[in-house]
């Protein structure tokens, strides 16, 4: 049985910290960002299936993400289910055609131009798994009382960070895709009309010679990305 809600401030010891020596530090952050390096958006992806156990733990990482008030504002509704997928595929390409048919704007197609993306999404039906990460506006509380959650954005995109690097180093391929709108997602995965579709992640191993836009290599440099004071 779940715990019971607390409702008032009650201060607990730390737990889990351990202070590193600076030379583990150091290591640590290194290979991180050497890991995180080898993370690449794929649109080509392998049909093999893959462990649903894999998908739980990492969904698990997702779940201990700061967060506003610690209500956790999100939901992940994980689709493995080939008629469910075509239903996204299908629902998907429609507000995609109408996307790059005119409806972004000329600015915005140029620059999607170096990145090669089109209106056929063939992904979301090969890969194994589609993870549509929800919003909550409003959810349910431990004592079932239904109320406002706070920084959801903030909070549903620090979750999905957590997600893509969890999933990616238990060896797996991701791609964030954003049909717009993406509202035909609350029906599909039958979600309250007060839940918002943040992120469609496609999930699952690359396609055997599987490519990436060599635009996606192009990373601004640590001066260019942070200011020190």
């Amino acid at each position: 049985m779940p715990a019971a809600p607390t409702h008032d401030y009650v201060p607990i010891p730390l737990p889990d910290y351990e202070e590193l020596p600076l030379d583990a530090m150091r290591a640590n952050a290194l290979a991180f960002h050497a890991r995180m390096r080898t993370r690449h958006s794929v649109r080509d992806f392998d049909s093999r299936p893959v462990q649903r156990d894999i998908i739980e733990t990492c969904l698990r990482a997702a779940g201990t993400a700061p967060n506003g008030a610690n209500h956790q504002p999100w939901h992940f509704s994980v689709i493995g289910d080939a008629g469910m997928k075509r239903r996204i595929r299908e629902a998907g390409e429609r507000e995609e055609r109408a996307f790059y048919e005119g409806k972004a704007g000329e600015e915005w197609l140029d620059a999607l131009k170096p990145l090669g993306t089109d209106a056929d999404k063939p992904f979301l039906e090969e890969a194994p798994w589609l993870i549509c990460i929800f919003g909550e506006r409003k959810s349910v509380s431990a004592d079932g009382v239904l109320r406002k959650n706070y920084y959801v954005p903030e909070s549903v995109s620090i979750a999905t960070g957590f997600l893509i690097a969890a999933l990616h180093h238990a060896g797996l391929a991701t791609l964030t895709h954003t049909p717009n709108p993406m509202n035909f997602l609350n029906e599909v995965c039958g979600r309250p009309a007060h839940d918002k579709a943040y992120i469609l992640l496609v999930v699952g191993y690359p396609r055997a010679g599987a490519t990436i836009p060599r635009h996606a290599t192009e990373k601004r440099s640590l001066e260019e990305i942070a200011s020190f004071f």
